[in-house]
């Protein structure tokens, strides 16, 4: 809870709580029930169907898979939600985005080339929204926008144990705000029309 609030007032408006987070589903419907006017709520590391309407019945707004998995690609589309299933390899990225997904999750993006690797894959496939996670930082975050990411997965790097253990949400928020600002300077930078010189 200390973690989606101190994420939300460094103004991202997007949390994911992992299924691997004891007490993931009741932390869902409280972070919906105290925060949900103010921030999406999904959950992550969801893994089949079955994960994926408890997800649904916490009032989880959208999923986050590790891998591809259709069964829960298409619990997310029977429910109308959003969903960001997991691939790695051209392959597995077309069979999810062919398969129902609204993004697809570019994991471990470090394991295996970074902003590179996202850039090669954004080359035959344009029309497909990928999020890369595992390895973005604020040192790779604006090189992964540059490489065409969607949007972006950030985990310990914003929301550290430390952090947390010793109560020091503030070092959160101020990280989302970091993050956020690399973000949006870097799309406004990628945005602007070239200034000829005369």
């Amino acid at each position: 809870m200390a973690a989606a609030e101190a994420v939300a007032a460094g103004g991202i408006s997007i949390v994911e709580v992992t299924m691997t987070v004891p007490g993931a589903l009741d932390a869902i419907t409280q972070l919906v029930k105290n925060l949900g006017r103010d921030v999406l709520v999904g959950a992550g590391t969801v893994l089949d169907a079955q994960t994926a309407r408890q997800c649904f019945d916490a009032g989880a707004q959208f999923l986050v898979c590790p891998g591809l998995d259709l069964g829960t690609i298409k619990a997310a589309n029977d429910a109308s939600k959003v969903i960001m299933a997991g691939a790695l390899t051209p392959t597995e990225i077309i069979a999810a985005w062919k398969g129902g997904a609204d993004f697809i999750k570019i994991f471990p993006a470090s394991a295996v080339g970074g902003p590179s690797y996202l850039k090669a894959l954004r080359g035959p496939l344009p029309q497909i929204p990928l999020v890369p996670t595992g390895g973005v930082n604020l040192n790779t975050a604006a090189e992964f926008i540059r490489a065409g990411a969607a949007a972006l997965g950030i985990g310990g790097e914003l929301v550290s144990a430390a952090a947390l253990n010793s109560g020091d949400t503030a070092q959160i928020t101020e990280l989302a705000r970091k993050y956020l600002a690399i973000v949006q300077e870097t799309r406004y930078a990628e945005t602007k029309p070239a200034v000829a010189a005369v």
